[in-house]
C-alpha cells in the first residue's frame, strides 16, 4: 500500500485541497496513525497546500501499509472523485 501512495504522490499533491488535507489529518489523528505533534507539524510548518500534501503522504508512507491503507480509505470516503482520478482501485483491501 505504501508503494501505491508513492505512485500517486505527484498527482495527489497537484490536486488535493487544503480543506481535504485538514479532514484527512483529523481522520488519521482519530485513528491513532498521527499524533498531535505530527498533525500540527504537517499543518503549521508548511504554508503551501502542495507542501502540506507532500508532508502528509510522506509521513503516512513511512508508517507502512496499514497507515497507507487507512489514508486511502479516508480519501475514498471524503473525495471519491479524487480517489478515482488518482487511479486508486476500489478493489484494493481498505
Amino acid at each position: 500500500m505504501a508503494d501505491e501512495l508513492a505512485r500517486v504522490r505527484r498527482k495527489f499533491v497537484d490536486k488535493v485541497s487544503r480543506a481535504l488535507i485538514k479532514q484527512l489529518l483529523d481522520d488519521l489523528l482519530d485513528d491513532g496513525i498521527l499524533n498531535d505533534g505530527e498533525k500540527d507539524a504537517i499543518d503549521e510548518e508548511n504554508s503551501a497546500t502542495a507542501d502540506k500534501a507532500r508532508c502528509l503522504i510522506d509521513t503516512v508512507k513511512k508508517k507502512g501499509d496499514e497507515a497507507s491503507r487507512k489514508l486511502m480509505a479516508h480519501l475514498k470516503s471524503r473525495d471519491a472523485t479524487l480517489y478515482s482520478e488518482l487511479g486508486l482501485s476500489s478493489d484494493q483491501p481498505v
